[in-house]
Order: structure tokens, then C-alpha cells, then sequence
């Protein structure tokens, strides 16, 4: 396949971050080069029962580890009582922190769980952070670059509308995140060779292997562009685009958004608590 000339300039300049006399190869990463973009239907049904409304979510039977999770947490009554603890206006509603049960007012939240993390199921674009996604908070990469979820923590999201001007950018940030993945993964492959020409200081050697990468990356990806749908949703209903690929998406609001905008809308501290309390009284399983 023939690759365009900026897809072609960013590949090489990846290529010279992976490999380099001096830098050493990256931790692998994945990409799904080419999907279906649909989640599998008939996921689990959860009733979240909150103090402005109901809310009605589905969850993605493939990912299954957040799906699993979250019905034994249900399961556990482990959601009843806890407070939407950081709401922000136009970007998305956050729950799931024990500590805020009994929490003061005024009280900072966020880092309460139930002592253990999940490992990541990001499967960008098939699921994306449209408006009414589901999705699990977690650490930031600094401390947590394997993006494991947090155990308990998820956010609803509401976001905005994206303009169609930023369709674009979105769309060639998902080529070359493909054609990134794809390559890392060859220098995994490589990793002894390119540690050893590094270790020899053979800067020939490592251009050689670089280009060679790089030609093999031309001829085996081919670039999957941007799903309609998901330019669709973003454009007329909106979302948080930006936090695609980076936080595991597991469902999606059925019934309740009206209600999420409710949430959305309340006052909130510096902290973006809201400054009067919203709980989830209870959650229970509708059907799974």
C-alpha cells in the first residue's frame, strides 16, 4: 500500500525515536489494525439508581474483564451509597470512589478503590468515547503506563460536539497511531539486534535495520481510517475524543442521559465535587 507522504514522515521519525545509537527500544503496544467497529451485543444491563434519577447502562460483552468486574462489584452492593465525586461540566460524570460514602463535606475524593486495578481493554475505534460512553477512570500514565483501570472508578461521558474541521485530525491520528503500534511491535521483535548494534556503537547497522522496519511497515500495514459512525456520533451528538485509546471503554448509557445531564450541571468546588451531595443509592443487575 502506498503511504502518504506525512503518514511517511511521521513513520520515520518514529522509526528515529525507537531506534537510535543512544535510545532504547519501547514497550510494546497494540492497535487494532482492522475492526468491525461494533461491540458485541447483549451485554449485561445494570439500573443505577441515583438521588436526580435513574440511569440504565449496558455493558460490552468484549471486555470482559471490566464486565466481569463491575457485576461482582454490583453483585457486592459495593456501588450503593457512593457519591458522583468529580463532575465536570460538557466532559463527563465520576463515580465509583468507596471512600465517599462517609465522606465530609468538602472532603477531596478520587483516590479511594478496592485495592486492586484491571488490566487495560482499550479497543479504540471500536469502542470510542462517544457521548453516553462508559468508561473505567484510572492513574495517569506516569505511574501507570500499562493503563490498568482502576477496580471500581468508571466516568459517564457527555463532552461536546466536535466540529468536522477536527474529523480530520482524528481520522490521521488512528492511521498513525496503526502504523506506530504495528512498528513497535517489530522493534520488540528485533529488540536483541538493535541492543546489540546500540551496545557496538554501530550506527550503520542501526540505519539499516531502521529503514528496513520502515519498508516492512509500508508494505504489511494498511491503514484503517475512521468508522462513519464515530465521526458520525462526534459530529451530532459529540464526546471526548481526545481520550480515545488512552482509558478502556465497557458500555454505554441506555436510558439516563437526562439524568447524567442533571449531574453535569451542578455546582461544584474547586475539586469538581459537587457542593451538594449526588449518590447512587443503589445498582442492580436488570439482566445479563
Amino acid at each position: 500500500m502506498n503511504i502518504n507522504p506525512g503518514m511517511k514522515k511521521f513513520l520515520s521519525a518514529v522509526a528515529s525515536l525507537l531506534i537510535g545509537v543512544t535510545g532504547a527500544c519501547s514497550q510494546t503496544t497494540t492497535a487494532t489494525m482492522e475492526t468491525s467497529n461494533q461491540p458485541e451485543a447483549g451485554g449485561a444491563v445494570v439500573e443505577l439508581k441515583t438521588t436526580l434519577g435513574d440511569i440504565t447502562v449496558e455493558l460490552y460483552n468484549d471486555t470482559p474483564l471490566h464486565r466481569d468486574n463491575f457485576l461482582k462489584l454490583v453483585g457486592e452492593s459495593f456501588y450503593d451509597g457512593v457519591l458522583f465525586h468529580r463532575v465536570i461540566d460538557n466532559f463527563m460524570v465520576q463515580t465509583g470512589d468507596p471512600k465517599s460514602k462517609e465522606a465530609a463535606p468538602g472532603e477531596q475524593l478520587g483516590a479511594g478503590d478496592p485495592g486492586y486495578t484491571i488490566e487495560a481493554e482499550i479497543d479504540y475505534p471500536r469502542h470510542y468515547h462517544k457521548y453516553g460512553a462508559l468508561a473505567a477512570a484510572r492513574t495517569g500514565d506516569a505511574v501507570n503506563p500499562e493503563r490498568r483501570s482502576s477496580g471500581s472508578q468508571f466516568y459517564i461521558v457527555t463532552g461536546r460536539k466536535v466540529p468536522e474541521s477536527q474529523i480530520q485530525q482524528l481520522e490521521a491520528g488512528l492511521m498513525n497511531q496503526q502504523l506506530q503500534a504495528y512498528f513497535q511491535n517489530l522493534t520488540m521483535q528485533h529488540r536483541d539486534t538493535i541492543q546489540q548494534l546500540q551496545a557496538a556503537g554501530d550506527r550503520e547497522g542501526l540505519e539499516n535495520l531502521r529503514q528496513q522496519l520502515i519498508k516492512e511497515t509500508e508494505e504489511n500495514v494498511k491503514p484503517q481510517p475512521l468508522p462513519e459512525q464515530v465521526k458520525l456520533d462526534y459530529v451530532e451528538k459529540g464526546g471526548t475524543p481526545h481520550l480515545d485509546g488512552q482509558y478502556t471503554v465497557f458500555g454505554e448509557v441506555l436510558k439516563g442521559m437526562d439524568v447524567v445531564e442533571k449531574i453535569q450541571k451542578v455546582e461544584t468546588d474547586p475539586s469538581d465535587r459537587p457542593k451538594e451531595d449526588i449518590r447512587i443509592i443503589s445498582a442492580k443487575v436488570i439482566s445479563k
